[in-house]
């Protein structure tokens, strides 16, 4: 008897992508503290990454609760 398909995932690689993005900014944030927006990005290395993608990520963080945006500017881990 053959093998069923396997199921269909319902994170496809871009959304893997952005989910490793993410986990970069939030351990950047909990390994150096908060941190300005350029100063996260250098950190994370956001200069190599395709257009858009920081900020990308960097908001999806934020939305998502993983990062906050603190009252002088900067971002923290949660």
């Amino acid at each position: 008897m053959p093998m069923p398909p396997p199921k269909p995932t319902i994170e496809g690689p871009h959304d893997q992508q952005v989910s490793h993005e993410i986990a970069q900014i939030v351990r950047a944030l909990r390994e150096e503290g908060p941190q300005d927006a350029d100063a996260l990005g250098t950190l994370v290395g956001a200069p190599y990454w395709d257009p858009g993608r920081y900020s990308r990520a960097l908001a999806l963080a934020t939305t998502g609760g993983q990062v906050v945006s603190t009252d002088d500017g900067r971002y923290a881990a949660t």
